[in-house]
């Protein structure tokens, strides 16, 4: 459990996938069926050699890692084709996050996304549980091009909320997220997702805290 004063922050950025929604095992999948498409067999370390790195960074990695010839943008848009359906319709949020969000809106905190998946998928999910615009700030791996672990997206999203880093706390599931967020100067949560099970000890070094899932957050 931890016991958190939302009083100590004017912000709360959100990871988004592992982090505020649980649809990491949907990407696996689709990363598969993908290659698969083109006749190859995913690397099995595949889901841990992109992990944190921007939309644009992982098409531009598949296309030159295997020789995929279509271009960056039409890599996307195909990810993009294949995600829509199953961020509609089968990518639940975290457990507890809801609840957690209401309680930071009533406390009068600004609320942002910065997530390394495009805009459009971003949106799509937000709008399927009806809290898009709960977020004042998101930022995407197609407006940002330098991916987690660089603290880039993280200081957009605070500077668009117009709150100073050291002021925003910040959910993350993946170890590169992590270091994106402390970077930016800011306070870290760490969420446990089965995705990055293995990383479970890096992940609650780098952190300022570790949860299970939202319904471990004990508000003062």
């Amino acid at each position: 459990m931890v016991n958190l004063c939302l009083d100590d922050y004017e912000a709360v950025i959100f990871d988004l996938d592992g982090s505020l929604v649980d649809s990491m095992w949907m990407w696996e999948a689709i990363d598969q069926e993908y290659l698969t498409g083109f006749g190859i067999t995913p690397p099995k370390t595949l889901q841990q050699d992109i992990g944190g790195r921007s939309f644009i960074e992982t098409a531009q990695y598949f296309k030159e890692r295997f020789g995929i010839k279509d271009s960056i943008e039409k890599i996307g848009d195909d990810w993009n084709k294949m995600a829509w359906d199953k961020y509609t319709n089968e990518v639940p949020l975290k457990d507890g996050a809801f609840s957690f969000i209401k309680a930071c809106i009533a406390k009068g905190l600004k609320l942002g996304i910065a997530s390394s998946n495009s805009t459009e998928l971003i949106e799509q999910v937000l709008g399927s549980h009806n809290i898009k615009d709960m977020f004042g700030s998101i930022k995407s791996g197609t407006e940002v091009l330098k991916g987690k672990p660089a603290p880039d997206v993280y200081l957009e999203v605070s500077n668009e909320l117009s709150v100073a880093p050291e002021k925003c706390l910040v959910f993350e599931d993946l170890v590169d997220g992590i270091k994106a967020g402390k970077s930016a100067g800011m306070t870290v949560i760490a969420v446990s997702d089965d995705y990055s099970r293995h990383s479970d000890d890096a992940k609650k070094d780098l952190s300022d805290y570790y949860i299970e899932d939202y319904n471990d957050i004990v508000l003062e």
